[in-house]
């Protein structure tokens, strides 16, 4: 595998190459894979991102910080900085997942990155692995709402296409993947008075309906731009 640019994009040259390879590795490729190392590395972003937002917001309150942090650390913001990364192109997967699209499904890019963040600690410790991690963050954090909670992606698309007189969007179930305990939906939510149409996955039907209606109205938004 080369990785150099994978390396470069995320600021760290490995010492133990096989660590970020691991970290690749997705279960229906073989062993060893991922799955030890995503578990890892969700306790090493959460410290990290836990530690950016208490020492950038010092007049927010436990909750409020919670709330950032949980839109920080989820799929989606994951998903998102997997993309930037191109790590879909880096996957190790079976054939199975490869025919399947699994370099493209979210769960599998996010859970990547995590095992990632994992294998940097455990390369170099918390203290690369945490500059990796706000680096990687640093857009994301530099646009964080703690203004109270938002409206979800829903009902901000629903009250939008209301203020504009327009027929609210039907969401459609267009797929369910993978056992009974790791299931992931995909979702299309469709307004047709605009002709758009918009793709969601998530771990639930409603995870998924959210995600679709946030793409909708991102693309909206870049619209009136």
């Amino acid at each position: 595998m080369n990785l150099e640019a994978l390396q470069r994009s995320l600021g760290h040259r490995f010492t133990r190459p096989e660590l970020l390879e691991q970290a690749l590795t997705h279960r229906s490729f073989g062993s060893p894979h991922n799955e030890r190392l995503e578990f890892l590395g969700d306790s090493v972003l959460g410290a990290a991102i836990s530690n950016a937002l208490y020492a950038r917001f010092d007049q927010l309150k436990e909750g409020d910080l919670s709330r950032c942090k949980a839109n920080l650390v989820c799929q989606d913001a994951l998903h998102k900085l997997a993309d930037q990364l191109q790590l879909g192109e880096h996957l190790r997967l079976g054939e199975g997942e490869l025919r399947s699209g699994g370099h493209r499904r979210p769960s599998i890019l996010a859970d990547a990155l995590e095992a990632i963040f994992a294998a940097v600690f455990l390369d170099a410790g918390y203290e690369t692995a945490n500059e990796v991690i706000v680096n990687l963050y640093a857009d994301t954090l530099r646009q964080v709402n703690t203004q109270g909670p938002q409206k979800d992606p829903k009902t901000s698309l629903q009250e939008l296409l209301q203020a504009k007189r327009l027929a609210l969007p039907k969401y459609t179930l267009l797929n369910t993947k993978g056992e009974a305990h790791q299931q992931e939906f995909e979702v299309e939510c469709d307004i047709s008075a605009l002709n758009l149409k918009t793709r969601g996955a998530g771990v639930s039907r409603r995870a998924a309906e959210q995600q679709s209606a946030q793409r909708a109205l991102e693309q909206l938004t870049t619209k009136k731009q």
